[in-house]
């Protein structure tokens, strides 16, 4: 870089710089980490598949289904249900590891929800019991209160139907 026994003719950036002072934010060090909070429990079990037989049997048999409802959910319709739902059947048919593209939206659905990673590792939860996984975290969705077949958009516009302003009465108008 430099001729050999020939120093730079600038010193780097950092040591024409002040020390850095310490960012406080409320009186606490920036870099203090409040505890973490306590996780939620899951609103049904993992063995509780029966409490919605027809999601159980569609989960069942075709597992790719249920998984793109519940991506594009998580995912906040950054993508769509097929689009998830066709990538998870091309994993699994040419790998047979499917499961550990689902697993990584349950840790995002637990992330969001702040729900517990409970009764073991979430890919080891579905690479042991995938159809259980898919359906409690179906349920967890609904618990939630998302209709998971009105996919993502349809939740939302649900969810701002109830919010419209009503009709202004024209100005000038008096009894």
């Amino acid at each position: 870089m430099y001729p050999p026994n020939q120093p730079p003719s600038a010193p780097p950036q950092a040591y024409n710089q002040p020390p850095l002072q310490p960012q406080y934010v409320a009186g606490f060090p920036a870099h203090y980490a409040a505890p973490p909070l306590a996780k939620a429990r899951w609103s049904s079990s993992l063995c509780s598949c029966c409490s919605d037989v027809p999601n159980c049997c569609l989960t069942c048999w075709c597992p790719c289904i249920t998984f793109g409802q519940i991506a594009e959910i998580v995912d906040k319709g950054n993508t769509s249900c097929g689009v998830h739902g066709i990538i998870y059947a091309l994993i699994e048919a040419l790998t047979c590891c499917g499961c550990m593209y689902s697993c990584v939206y349950r840790t995002k659905m637990r992330s969001q929800y702040g729900l517990q990673e409970s009764p073991c590792n979430d890919c080891l939860l579905h690479l042991l019991c995938e159809p259980c996984a898919l359906c409690q975290e179906y349920r967890e969705l609904k618990h939630q209160g998302f209709d998971i077949s009105m996919g993502w958009q349809g939740n939302i516009d649900r969810q701002s139907y109830g919010v419209q302003m009503p009709p202004m009465a024209p100005v000038g108008m008096y009894r």
